[in-house]
C-alpha cells in the first residue's frame, strides 16, 4: 500500500544520518550532538539556578512618609551612610555646594530682617523736637551692621552662582516660598523677580529626581567628585581639588559672617521676629571657620544636616554591602515622596507591594504653621496625616514605624521656657520636659493607631533626632531587622 504525504515526517528526515556516512564521520557527528546537548542542558540549569536565586533574594520596599521638612530625606541619607557607605562617601563632595547655599541663605535671612528695621537715625539737630521722632518701636540699625551689609555684598553673586550649578536650565519653576516653617519663625519679605545681582527674596529652591538630577550635574562639574574619594577627611591632602569660586568668597567673608551672626542687635532682632535659624535644617553658622576653609570636604554629619528641598517621588535601589551587615545581597527599594500638601496625592500608587512605612512626625513643630496654609498648625497636620495612613485599607497589612522626630529641637524649646500646653491644650499641667512630652506624644499616636487601623497589627514608635547619627543608627538597625524578618516570613523563607 503506497504511503500518503501526511505520513512524511520532516524531523525524522532531518535527524537521519546522512547517506554514505563513514564510521569516522559518524563518531564526529555524535560527539557534536552530545556537546550541543551538554551546552543546552547547562544553559537550562543556569536559568533555573538564576530563577531560584532571584526567589531567594530578599527585596524590601520601604516608603518614607511625612509632611515637608519632617526629616524624610535625612532618614534616607542615614540608610545610605549605614548600608551603602562607599556610595555615600563618593557623593560627599557634591554636597559642598548645597552647604555653601545653606550658609548664604542663612545670611540672606538675617539681612532680610535687618533691611526692614529702621535706618540709622540722622545726627540730632536743634530744630527737631522729641515729638517729631519716629514712633516705630523697631530698633535702628547700627552703623556697623550697615558696614557688614556692604562687605557681604559678594554673597549676592555666590547665591546666583550656586543656584545655577544646582538647577538645570530646563527647571525654571524650581522655587518654593520660604516661610515660617523653613526658618522656625516668620520671614518679613515676599518674593519678586529680581536680577541675579540681588537676593532671591523669600524663595527656597527645590530639585527634582530624574536623569538631570543635581548630583548628575555636579558630577560633571567635579570630575573627581565621584572617583578617588578619600575615605576620611584626613586623607584629603590636595587642596587644589577642593577649591572653587564660591568657597573662596565664603572663606574671605567668614569673619564678617561671624560678626553678623554674633552681633547683639541681630540676635535681638531675630528673637523679636521669632526667626529661629538654629532650629532650621541646613544651619551651619556655628561652624563657619570649619566649613568655609579652602580645603573643606563635608563630613558625614554635614551631609546629614544639609538642606535641599526635594519634590516629586524618588525611588532608590541599593544592595547591602558586605561591611554593612549580614543582610548582604538584600535589595532595598526606598521610596522618598514629597511631603507638601500638593504632593500627597502622589502617595497612593506607591502603597502597593510596600513592606513597611516609616512615618516621620516632627513633634518640635508644635508652635509652627504649614508653609502652604498658615492657619494650620504643623503638629495638628501630622496627627491628621497619621490618622489617614493608619485608616487606609490598602495599608492594612503593612507595618507602620513612627518616628517622633526632631526631639533635640523640642528639648531646646522646652528648656527655653516655651510651654507645650500653650499650643497643645490636652497636654494639661504635665511637666514641661522632654521625657514627659515624648511619653505624651507616643501615647497619643499609639491610641490613634489602635483606633483607626482596619486590622490589629504591631506598633513601632521611636523618639528620634535624625541628625544624631549614633542613636539613629541603632534605630534604623532595629527597623531593618524587623522589616527583613517580616519579609522573610511572608516569603516563607523563615
Amino acid at each position: 500500500m503506497p504511503k500518503h504525504s501526511h505520513d512524511h515526517d520532516p524531523l525524522n528526515e532531518l535527524l537521519r544520518p546522512p547517506q554514505g556516512e563513514t564510521e569516522e564521520d559518524r563518531v564526529i557527528r555524535l560527539a557534536q550532538e552530545a556537546e550541543a546537548r551538554r551546552r543546552s542542558q547547562a544553559i537550562d540549569e543556569s536559568i533555573k539556578a538564576e530563577r531560584i536565586e532571584q526567589r531567594k533574594k530578599s527585596v524590601v520596599r520601604l516608603l518614607l512618609l511625612g509632611q515637608s521638612e519632617s526629616g524624610k530625606s535625612t532618614t534616607l541619607r542615614h540608610f545610605q551612610r549605614l548600608y551603602i557607605p562607599s556610595a555615600f562617601r563618593a557623593e560627599r563632595m557634591l554636597w559642598r555646594s548645597v552647604i555653601q547655599l545653606n550658609i548664604v541663605r542663612s545670611v540672606r535671612t538675617i539681612l532680610d530682617a535687618v533691611s526692614t528695621a529702621s535706618p540709622p537715625p540722622p545726627p540730632p539737630n536743634d530744630t527737631q523736637s522729641p515729638a517729631e521722632e519716629s514712633e516705630d518701636d523697631t530698633p535702628s540699625v547700627p552703623h556697623d551692621i550697615e558696614l557688614l551689609k556692604m562687605r557681604l555684598s559678594p554673597l549676592h553673586h555666590v547665591e546666583a552662582f550656586l543656584i545655577a550649578k544646582l538647577i538645570p536650565p530646563s527647571q525654571d519653576d524650581a522655587w518654593a516660598p520660604i516661610t515660617a516653617s523653613s526658618t522656625g519663625g516668620t520671614l518679613v519679605s515676599t518674593y519678586h523677580h529680581v536680577p541675579d545681582q540681588h537676593w532671591h527674596h523669600s524663595q527656597e529652591i527645590f530639585v527634582r529626581p530624574g536623569a538631570s538630577s543635581w548630583k548628575g550635574i555636579l558630577s560633571r562639574s567635579f570630575p573627581s567628585a565621584t572617583t578617588a574619594r578619600p575615605n576620611s577627611i584626613d586623607d584629603a591632602t590636595s587642596t587644589s581639588m577642593t577649591r572653587d569660586e564660591a568657597q573662596q568668597v565664603l572663606h574671605t567673608c567668614c569673619g564678617d559672617i561671624i560678626s553678623l551672626w554674633n552681633n547683639w542687635f541681630v540676635r535681638q532682632l531675630l528673637t523679636k521676629r521669632k526667626i529661629r535659624l538654629e532650629e532650621a535644617p541646613g544651619f551651619f553658622l556655628n561652624d563657619l571657620q570649619r566649613v568655609t576653609a579652602l580645603n573643606y570636604i563635608p563630613s558625614d554629619d554635614d551631609v546629614l544636616r544639609a538642606r535641599l528641598k526635594t519634590v516629586g517621588v524618588s525611588e532608590y535601589r541599593c544592595e547591602m554591602e558586605a561591611a554593612a551587615g549580614r543582610e548582604q545581597g538584600t535589595e532595598w527599594r526606598i521610596i522618598d515622596v514629597g511631603g507638601s500638601r500638593s504632593q500627597r496625592a502622589t502617595w497612593v500608587p506607591y502603597f502597593d507591594d510596600v513592606h513597611a512605612i516609616i512615618f516621620l512626625a516632627p513633634i518640635s513643630a508644635f508652635d509652627q504653621v504649614l508653609a502652604e496654609d498658615r492657619t494650620v498648625n504643623r503638629l495638628e497636620d501630622s496627627v491628621l496625616l497619621w490618622k489617614a495612613i493608619c485608616s487606609n485599607k490598602l495599608l492594612a497589612n503593612v507595618d507602620l514605624v513612627l518616628f517622633l522626630n526632631k526631639c533635640d529641637i523640642l528639648e531646646a524649646k522646652l528648656k527655653a521656657g516655651i510651654r507645650l500646653a500653650k499650643y497643645v491644650r490636652s497636654y494639661g499641667d504635665r511637666a514641661n520636659d522632654l521625657d514627659t512630652a515624648c511619653k505624651y506624644f507616643r501615647s497619643k499616636f499609639s491610641a490613634i493607631h489602635r483606633e483607626y487601623s482596619p486590622l490589629p497589627r504591631k506598633f513601632y514608635a521611636f523618639c528620634t533626632s535624625v541628625t544624631d547619627t549614633t542613636t539613629t543608627a541603632g534605630i534604623l538597625a532595629s527597623v531593618r531587622d524587623m522589616v527583613v524578618r517580616r519579609n522573610l516570613k511572608q516569603s516563607r523563607l523563615l
